[in-house]
Protein backbone atom coordinates (compact mmCIF):
# COMPACT_ATOMS: atom_id res chain seq x y z
CA UNK A 1 0.00 0.00 0.00
CA UNK A 2 2.95 2.35 0.58
CA UNK A 3 3.37 4.84 -2.25
CA UNK A 4 -0.29 4.90 -3.30
CA UNK A 5 -1.87 8.28 -3.97
CA UNK A 6 -5.45 9.48 -3.52
CA UNK A 7 -6.42 8.49 -7.07
CA UNK A 8 -5.35 4.87 -6.61
CA UNK A 9 -7.18 4.67 -3.29
CA UNK A 10 -10.33 5.92 -4.99
CA UNK A 11 -10.31 3.00 -7.44
CA UNK A 12 -9.18 -0.10 -5.54
CA UNK A 13 -8.88 -3.23 -7.65
CA UNK A 14 -10.52 -5.47 -5.05
CA UNK A 15 -13.50 -3.15 -4.42
CA UNK A 16 -12.45 -2.93 -0.75
CA UNK A 17 -11.08 0.28 0.73
CA UNK A 18 -8.24 -0.01 3.24
CA UNK A 19 -8.90 0.97 6.82
CA UNK A 20 -8.49 4.66 7.62
CA UNK A 21 -7.95 3.79 11.32
CA UNK A 22 -4.79 2.96 13.26
CA UNK A 23 -4.65 2.21 17.00
CA UNK A 24 -1.48 4.21 17.64
CA UNK A 25 -1.62 4.19 21.44
CA UNK A 26 -2.00 0.39 21.48
CA UNK A 27 1.47 -0.02 19.96
CA UNK A 28 4.62 -0.65 22.02
CA UNK A 29 6.82 1.85 20.24
CA UNK A 30 10.26 2.84 21.50
CA UNK A 31 10.42 2.73 25.31
CA UNK A 32 13.12 3.70 27.81
CA UNK A 33 13.25 4.76 31.45
CA UNK A 34 13.27 8.40 30.28
CA UNK A 35 10.24 8.24 27.98
CA UNK A 36 8.55 6.61 25.02
CA UNK A 37 7.57 7.25 21.40
CA UNK A 38 4.89 5.56 19.28
CA UNK A 39 5.07 6.28 15.57
CA UNK A 40 2.56 6.18 12.71
CA UNK A 41 3.88 6.83 9.20
CA UNK A 42 3.24 4.96 5.95
CA UNK A 43 5.16 1.94 7.24
CA UNK A 44 2.70 1.38 10.09
CA UNK A 45 -0.32 3.16 8.57
CA UNK A 46 -0.06 2.85 4.76
CA UNK A 47 -2.92 5.20 3.82
CA UNK A 48 -1.28 8.11 5.67
CA UNK A 49 0.65 9.37 2.67
CA UNK A 50 0.93 13.05 3.59
CA UNK A 51 1.16 13.14 7.40
CA UNK A 52 3.25 11.14 9.89
CA UNK A 53 2.82 11.29 13.65
CA UNK A 54 4.33 10.35 17.00
CA UNK A 55 2.80 10.08 20.45
CA UNK A 56 5.61 10.93 22.88
CA UNK A 57 5.82 10.83 26.65
CA UNK A 58 8.71 12.25 28.67
CA UNK A 59 9.37 11.50 32.31
CA UNK A 60 10.01 14.52 34.61
CA UNK A 61 13.17 16.31 33.48
CA UNK A 62 13.79 13.99 30.52
CA UNK A 63 15.01 15.50 27.25
CA UNK A 64 14.17 14.65 23.67
CA UNK A 65 17.70 15.45 22.66
CA UNK A 66 18.81 18.29 20.41
CA UNK A 67 17.93 17.30 16.83
CA UNK A 68 16.42 18.37 13.52
CA UNK A 69 14.23 16.91 10.76
CA UNK A 70 15.52 17.01 7.19
CA UNK A 71 12.36 16.25 5.22
CA UNK A 72 9.44 17.50 7.32
CA UNK A 73 8.18 20.35 9.46
CA UNK A 74 6.92 19.50 12.95
CA UNK A 75 3.54 20.56 14.39
CA UNK A 76 2.82 19.49 17.97
CA UNK A 77 -0.03 19.62 20.48
CA UNK A 78 0.41 19.27 24.25
CA UNK A 79 -2.03 16.79 25.78
CA UNK A 80 -0.86 16.80 29.40
CA UNK A 81 1.94 18.01 31.64
CA UNK A 82 4.48 20.69 30.81
CA UNK A 83 7.66 20.97 28.78
CA UNK A 84 10.22 23.49 27.59
CA UNK A 85 11.39 23.81 24.00
CA UNK A 86 14.47 25.40 22.49
CA UNK A 87 14.59 26.15 18.77
CA UNK A 88 17.27 27.79 16.63
CA UNK A 89 16.67 29.51 13.29
CA UNK A 90 19.11 29.66 10.35
CA UNK A 91 19.09 33.47 10.72
CA UNK A 92 20.77 33.07 14.12
CA UNK A 93 17.74 33.83 16.27
CA UNK A 94 16.46 31.42 18.91
CA UNK A 95 13.51 30.88 21.22
CA UNK A 96 12.99 29.14 24.56
CA UNK A 97 9.44 28.71 25.86
CA UNK A 98 7.35 26.60 28.22
CA UNK A 99 4.25 24.71 27.06
CA UNK A 100 1.22 23.29 28.85
CA UNK A 101 -1.97 21.44 27.86
CA UNK A 102 -3.58 22.90 24.75
CA UNK A 103 -0.45 24.68 23.53
CA UNK A 104 0.94 24.17 20.02
CA UNK A 105 4.42 24.49 18.54
CA UNK A 106 5.66 24.51 14.96
CA UNK A 107 9.24 24.00 13.79
CA UNK A 108 9.96 24.55 10.09
CA UNK A 109 11.85 21.85 8.24
CA UNK A 110 15.51 21.72 9.25
CA UNK A 111 15.23 23.97 12.35
CA UNK A 112 17.20 22.37 15.25
CA UNK A 113 15.32 22.04 18.52
CA UNK A 114 14.94 20.17 21.81
CA UNK A 115 12.07 19.27 24.15
CA UNK A 116 12.49 18.85 27.92
CA UNK A 117 9.79 17.77 30.35
CA UNK A 118 9.26 19.95 33.40
CA UNK A 119 8.71 18.57 36.91
CA UNK A 120 5.36 16.92 36.10
CA UNK A 121 6.46 15.13 32.91
CA UNK A 122 4.45 15.46 29.71
CA UNK A 123 2.59 13.77 26.84
CA UNK A 124 2.32 15.40 23.42
CA UNK A 125 1.42 14.54 19.85
CA UNK A 126 3.91 15.34 17.09
CA UNK A 127 2.80 15.52 13.46
CA UNK A 128 4.91 15.96 10.34
CA UNK A 129 3.96 17.19 6.86
CA UNK A 130 5.28 14.08 5.08
CA UNK A 131 3.87 10.59 5.60
CA UNK A 132 7.27 9.08 4.72
CA UNK A 133 8.95 10.80 7.65
CA UNK A 134 10.22 8.58 10.46
CA UNK A 135 10.88 9.92 13.94
CA UNK A 136 13.48 7.20 14.25
CA UNK A 137 15.41 8.63 11.31
CA UNK A 138 15.88 12.02 12.93
CA UNK A 139 19.20 13.87 12.74
CA UNK A 140 20.29 13.79 16.39
CA UNK A 141 23.16 15.70 18.00
CA UNK A 142 24.69 12.73 19.85
CA UNK A 143 24.47 10.54 16.77
CA UNK A 144 26.40 13.03 14.62
CA UNK A 145 29.02 13.89 17.24
CA UNK A 146 29.43 10.21 18.09
CA UNK A 147 30.21 9.40 14.45
CA UNK A 148 32.60 12.30 13.84
CA UNK A 149 36.35 11.81 14.42
CA UNK A 150 37.53 13.49 17.66
CA UNK A 151 40.24 15.44 15.79
CA UNK A 152 37.56 16.99 13.54
CA UNK A 153 35.44 17.88 16.58
CA UNK A 154 38.53 19.38 18.22
CA UNK A 155 39.08 21.66 15.22
CA UNK A 156 35.40 22.59 15.05
CA UNK A 157 35.04 23.54 18.73
CA UNK A 158 38.65 24.59 19.40
CA UNK A 159 39.11 22.18 22.30
CA UNK A 160 41.43 19.16 22.79
CA UNK A 161 40.32 15.93 21.10
CA UNK A 162 40.35 14.21 24.50
CA UNK A 163 37.34 16.35 25.44
CA UNK A 164 35.11 13.94 23.53
CA UNK A 165 36.44 10.70 25.00
CA UNK A 166 33.38 10.08 27.20
CA UNK A 167 30.76 11.49 24.85
CA UNK A 168 28.08 8.99 23.67
CA UNK A 169 29.04 6.97 20.61
CA UNK A 170 25.42 6.35 19.59
CA UNK A 171 22.20 8.36 19.56
CA UNK A 172 20.71 8.81 23.04
CA UNK A 173 17.29 9.89 21.63
CA UNK A 174 15.60 10.53 25.00
CA UNK A 175 17.90 11.13 27.97
CA UNK A 176 17.13 11.35 31.69
CA UNK A 177 17.88 14.66 33.40
CA UNK A 178 16.71 16.97 36.16
CA UNK A 179 13.83 19.34 35.47
CA UNK A 180 15.12 22.79 34.51
CA UNK A 181 14.66 25.85 36.72
CA UNK A 182 11.80 28.22 36.02
CA UNK A 183 12.29 30.74 33.25
CA UNK A 184 12.82 34.28 34.53
CA UNK A 185 9.69 36.42 34.54
CA UNK A 186 11.67 39.32 33.09
CA UNK A 187 14.76 38.60 31.02
CA UNK A 188 17.76 40.86 31.66
CA UNK A 189 18.24 43.68 29.13
CA UNK A 190 20.13 42.54 26.06
CA UNK A 191 19.74 38.82 26.83
CA UNK A 192 17.17 37.99 24.15
CA UNK A 193 17.85 37.16 20.51
CA UNK A 194 14.46 35.97 19.31
CA UNK A 195 13.11 36.05 15.78
CA UNK A 196 10.13 38.04 14.50
CA UNK A 197 7.79 35.02 14.67
CA UNK A 198 7.11 32.89 17.74
CA UNK A 199 7.01 29.10 17.58
CA UNK A 200 4.30 28.91 20.28
CA UNK A 201 0.51 29.25 20.05
CA UNK A 202 -1.99 28.68 22.87
CA UNK A 203 -4.79 26.99 20.95
CA UNK A 204 -7.14 26.14 23.83
CA UNK A 205 -6.98 29.74 25.08
CA UNK A 206 -8.75 30.90 21.91
CA UNK A 207 -12.49 31.54 21.62
CA UNK A 208 -14.07 28.55 19.83
CA UNK A 209 -16.40 28.58 16.84
CA UNK A 210 -19.68 27.33 18.32
CA UNK A 211 -22.29 25.19 16.54
CA UNK A 212 -25.48 23.39 17.55
CA UNK A 213 -23.60 20.12 17.96
CA UNK A 214 -20.28 21.24 19.41
CA UNK A 215 -17.41 23.64 18.88
CA UNK A 216 -14.16 24.04 16.96
CA UNK A 217 -10.84 25.84 17.45
CA UNK A 218 -8.57 26.28 14.42
CA UNK A 219 -4.98 27.49 14.21
CA UNK A 220 -3.72 28.11 10.68
CA UNK A 221 -1.04 30.35 9.26
CA UNK A 222 -3.50 33.24 9.69
CA UNK A 223 -3.41 32.94 13.48
CA UNK A 224 0.09 31.42 13.74
CA UNK A 225 2.19 32.95 10.94
CA UNK A 226 5.22 30.67 11.29
CA UNK A 227 3.08 27.57 10.60
CA UNK A 228 3.31 27.82 6.83
CA UNK A 229 2.75 24.16 5.93
CA UNK A 230 0.33 22.86 8.58
CA UNK A 231 -3.00 23.75 10.18
CA UNK A 232 -4.33 22.26 13.40
CA UNK A 233 -7.63 22.20 15.22
CA UNK A 234 -9.42 20.73 18.19
CA UNK A 235 -13.06 19.73 17.76
CA UNK A 236 -15.65 18.76 20.35
CA UNK A 237 -18.77 16.94 19.15
CA UNK A 238 -21.59 16.51 21.64
CA UNK A 239 -23.30 13.11 22.11
CA UNK A 240 -25.48 12.24 19.13
CA UNK A 241 -24.10 15.12 17.01
CA UNK A 242 -22.30 14.87 13.67
CA UNK A 243 -19.50 16.74 11.94
CA UNK A 244 -21.46 17.09 8.72
CA UNK A 245 -20.61 15.76 5.27
CA UNK A 246 -17.66 17.70 3.85
CA UNK A 247 -14.21 17.49 2.26
CA UNK A 248 -10.98 19.48 2.22
CA UNK A 249 -10.01 20.57 -1.30
CA UNK A 250 -6.28 21.11 -0.78
CA UNK A 251 -5.20 19.10 2.27
CA UNK A 252 -5.29 15.65 3.82
CA UNK A 253 -6.79 15.39 7.31
CA UNK A 254 -5.22 13.53 10.24
CA UNK A 255 -7.21 12.90 13.43
CA UNK A 256 -6.36 11.77 16.98
CA UNK A 257 -9.14 10.78 19.37
CA UNK A 258 -8.47 12.47 22.71
CA UNK A 259 -11.70 11.34 24.38
CA UNK A 260 -15.03 9.74 23.48
CA UNK A 261 -16.15 7.29 20.82
CA UNK A 262 -16.45 8.11 17.13
CA UNK A 263 -17.68 6.61 13.91
CA UNK A 264 -16.16 8.07 10.73
CA UNK A 265 -17.24 7.30 7.18
CA UNK A 266 -15.00 8.10 4.20
CA UNK A 267 -16.33 8.33 0.63
CA UNK A 268 -13.82 7.56 -2.12
CA UNK A 269 -16.01 7.97 -5.25
CA UNK A 270 -17.43 5.34 -7.64
CA UNK A 271 -19.56 3.74 -4.94
CA UNK A 272 -16.66 3.12 -2.57
CA UNK A 273 -17.00 4.09 1.09
CA UNK A 274 -15.71 2.76 4.39
CA UNK A 275 -16.85 3.20 7.99
CA UNK A 276 -14.57 2.67 11.01
CA UNK A 277 -15.12 3.20 14.73
CA UNK A 278 -12.58 4.95 16.94
CA UNK A 279 -11.77 5.13 20.65
CA UNK A 280 -9.20 7.24 22.59
CA UNK A 281 -5.68 6.85 21.23
CA UNK A 282 -6.84 5.86 17.73
CA UNK A 283 -5.91 7.94 14.72
CA UNK A 284 -7.65 8.46 11.39
CA UNK A 285 -6.45 9.68 8.01
CA UNK A 286 -8.63 11.08 5.22
CA UNK A 287 -6.89 11.70 1.87
CA UNK A 288 -7.21 15.10 0.25
CA UNK A 289 -10.60 15.64 -1.38
CA UNK A 290 -12.26 12.50 0.05
CA UNK A 291 -15.77 13.13 1.38
CA UNK A 292 -16.32 12.22 5.04
CA UNK A 293 -18.33 12.79 8.19
CA UNK A 294 -17.81 12.01 11.89
CA UNK A 295 -20.45 10.84 14.36
CA UNK A 296 -20.28 10.89 18.15
CA UNK A 297 -21.63 7.44 19.04
CA UNK A 298 -20.78 7.61 22.75
CA UNK A 299 -22.46 9.09 25.81
CA UNK A 300 -19.80 11.74 26.41
CA UNK A 301 -18.31 14.55 24.37
CA UNK A 302 -16.08 13.41 21.51
CA UNK A 303 -12.80 15.35 21.56
CA UNK A 304 -10.59 15.26 18.47
CA UNK A 305 -7.24 16.70 17.48
CA UNK A 306 -7.17 17.50 13.74
CA UNK A 307 -4.12 18.27 11.60
CA UNK A 308 -3.94 19.28 7.93
CA UNK A 309 -0.87 19.39 5.67
CA UNK A 310 -1.45 22.97 4.51
CA UNK A 311 -1.00 26.34 6.21
CA UNK A 312 -4.45 27.49 5.09
CA UNK A 313 -7.68 25.89 6.31
CA UNK A 314 -10.36 25.16 3.69
CA UNK A 315 -13.47 23.00 3.92
CA UNK A 316 -16.36 22.42 1.54
CA UNK A 317 -19.54 21.50 3.44
CA UNK A 318 -22.12 19.57 1.43
CA UNK A 319 -25.07 21.47 2.89
CA UNK A 320 -23.50 24.84 2.04
CA UNK A 321 -22.63 23.72 -1.49
CA UNK A 322 -26.18 22.58 -2.22
CA UNK A 323 -27.65 25.72 -0.66
CA UNK A 324 -25.56 27.85 -3.05
CA UNK A 325 -27.21 26.26 -6.10
CA UNK A 326 -30.71 26.98 -7.44
CA UNK A 327 -33.25 24.64 -5.85
CA UNK A 328 -34.53 23.57 -9.25
CA UNK A 329 -31.01 22.50 -10.24
CA UNK A 330 -30.52 20.43 -7.09
CA UNK A 331 -34.03 18.96 -7.37
CA UNK A 332 -33.40 17.97 -10.98
CA UNK A 333 -30.09 16.42 -9.97
CA UNK A 334 -31.87 14.08 -7.51
CA UNK A 335 -35.06 13.72 -9.54
CA UNK A 336 -37.29 15.01 -6.71
CA UNK A 337 -39.73 17.95 -6.37
CA UNK A 338 -38.27 21.36 -5.44
CA UNK A 339 -40.21 21.45 -2.16
CA UNK A 340 -38.14 18.49 -0.94
CA UNK A 341 -34.92 20.45 -1.42
CA UNK A 342 -36.52 23.52 0.18
CA UNK A 343 -36.68 21.60 3.47
CA UNK A 344 -32.90 21.00 3.55
CA UNK A 345 -31.32 22.74 6.54
CA UNK A 346 -28.40 25.13 5.95
CA UNK A 347 -24.93 23.98 6.91
CA UNK A 348 -23.72 24.17 10.49
CA UNK A 349 -20.38 22.29 10.37
CA UNK A 350 -21.18 20.37 13.59
CA UNK A 351 -24.87 19.44 13.50
CA UNK A 352 -26.79 18.73 16.68
CA UNK A 353 -28.96 15.64 17.05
Amino acid sequence: MAGQDAASLAHPHDEQLPSFRYAMENQTGRVSAAGSAKEANIDEFPVSEKIAAVSMRLEPGSIRELHWHAIAAEWAYMLSGHCRITVFSPDGTCEMADFGPGDVWYFPRGYPHSIQALADGCHFILTFDDGHFSEFGTFSLTDWVGHTPPEVLAENFNVPAATFQKFPKEEVYIVSSKAPPALPADSPPGSQHTGPLTHKFSLEAQQPRKFDGGFLRIVSQVEFPISTTMTGATMTIHPGAVRGLHWHPHAAEWQYVIAGKARATVFASHGHARTDEFTPGDIAYIPQGFGHYIENIGNDDLQLLLVFNHGEYKSVDLADWLASNPRRLVAANFGVPEDVIARFAPGGTIVGS
